[in-house]
């Protein structure tokens, strides 16, 4: 066995001890906040994705619009993919606590000065 799969399973034991230590309220305060985050910033991608003088189905025509549309497709296929991977540890779990509590208002904001 190489030391590099002693390290993964050293590094798996431990996580997964760290796990049981997570408290219920850090838990769902933790993801509360990390769900609120990342939907504030894709309903944020898809709001500034969208075409500017046109509908949805011309933005074919005017190529910067096009390209803004599939750049923000792109963008909320990876932020939609990142609402589902949970924290793997506590400390995943109280960073988007401290994260979130700064992240969210600021995120809202944004979210009401453009739309």
């Amino acid at each position: 066995m190489s030391w590099v799969h002693l390290e993964r399973a050293r590094q798996a034991g431990a996580a997964g001890r760290e796990t049981l230590s997570i408290s219920p309220a850090l838990w769902a305060f933790g993801n509360a906040l990390r769900v609120a985050f990342i939907v504030c910033l894709l309903v944020l991608t898809v709001r500034v994705s969208m075409p500017q003088n046109e509908t949805i189905w011309t933005a074919y025509d005017t190529p910067g619009d096009l390209v803004r549309l599939a750049l923000g497709f792109a963008v909320c296929v990876w932020v939609a993919i990142q609402l589902f991977r949970r924290p793997k540890d506590a400390n995943g779990y109280r960073m988007w606590t401290y994260f979130g509590l700064i992240g969210v208002p600021f995120a809202v904001i944004c979210l009401i000065a453009t739309w």
